[in-house]
């Protein structure tokens, strides 16, 4: 007998259109759990919804208290739901985005980094943890990095199908190199290079997660620390060493522009006086958008930022940003 519960047409339709436009499994379960609770609050089909449906459902989720990210998600879903599935783009409209308050991220300071690295529990989080932060890698790239992904020669960690579905190399410096190769020399790992529980598959990200929080809490560190923690420390303590803007995007890879504004502003160092940066000079520790928007030119670095990505980088934006000589002193 079989106990495979059977799925409506509606939903393996959905299902269908997610697989044909390449949706991570992750991002397919979180788009039928919206819509499942939508088909909830509606108490029928979904595809026999109207647009104030939509408005009530958005409301009920704002009494419930329901936090913004988790009402985008919803809004991301519902939408291509309607959209793709039932070919009712005009149903779209009637859902609105929440706004997300904007908050730093959690950094940690070098002698941070270096004691919860120490306090690691073994060879094997010592190296995960110092290539979460020595590679500013995120905590899934960190889990799937195989053995065959170290280049001692280039000096590169290769990640693939990474966010995005992207290949890149994350930068390996000479220590890093070494914990990874002790690491090698104590666990002998052949296809992961961080294997689980099971030799055949790799450390889960939520084993990372738990050392993290677990480590942090030993060695008194009250900040709230979790593997990406480490990324926007590694970024943060590039930029406050004086590394270019350019060097930062290039190495992290896949940064909006917010982001890269969230990490300028998470520095420490003061802004040099009747010294205004140039494109290529951050300014030091931004306290507000419009001092970020005198110093840097944020316009033409988000534009920057991603014609980078899509490598369309013009000689006209490499171009230092030049003070008008008719402005008010």
């Amino acid at each position: 007998m079989s106990t495979t519960t059977p799925i409506s047409p509606l939903r393996r339709r959905m299902i269908e259109d997610m697989t044909v436009r390449g949706f991570g499994e992750k991002t397919q379960s979180d788009y039928i759990r919206h819509v499942k609770n939508f088909t909830i609050f509606l108490g029928r089909s979904p595809d026999k919804a109207e647009g104030e449906d939509l408005r009530a459902f958005q409301v009920r989720q704002r009494e419930q208290g329901v936090q913004p990210p988790t009402m985008n998600g919803a809004v991301a879903a519902l939408r291509f739901f309607f959209t793709t599935t039932c070919n009712r783009p005009e149903m779209a409209r009637y859902l609105r985005l929440a706004k997300q308050p904007q908050k730093l991220p959690v950094v940690l300071t070098p002698e941070e980094v270096l004691l919860l690295l120490k306090a690691a529990p073994g060879p094997k989080y010592k190296a995960a943890l110092g290539v979460a932060y020595g590679a500013g890698l995120r905590v899934s790239e960190v889990s799937n990095l195989k053995v065959s992904d170290i280049d001692s020669k280039r000096m590169v960690l290769r990640v693939e199908q990474g966010k995005g579905k992207k290949d890149r190399n994350g930068m390996l410096s000479p220590r890093l190199l070494r914990l990874l190769r002790e690491w090698w020399c104590v666990g002998q790992p052949t296809t992961w290079l961080f294997p689980g529980r099971d030799p055949l598959l790799p450390i889960t990200t939520r084993q990372l997660y738990r050392v993290v929080r677990d480590t942090a809490a030993a060695v008194g560190i009250e900040k709230r620390v979790s593997p990406h923690t480490l990324r926007h420390s590694f970024a943060t303590h590039l930029l406050e060493q004086g590394v270019v803007v350019m060097m930062v995007i290039a190495t992290i890879s896949h940064v909006t522009a917010d982001r890269m504004c969230c990490w300028l502003m998470a520095g420490t160092d003061n802004i040099r006086p009747n010294h205004p940066p140039s494109l290529w000079h951050r300014p030091r520790n931004p306290l507000h958008k419009r001092e970020l928007d005198a110093a840097l030119g944020w316009k033409r670095l988000s534009v920057l930022i991603r014609r980078t990505a899509a490598g369309r980088v013009t000689p006209t934006l490499l171009r230092p940003r030049q003070p008008n000589p008719h402005s008010a002193r």
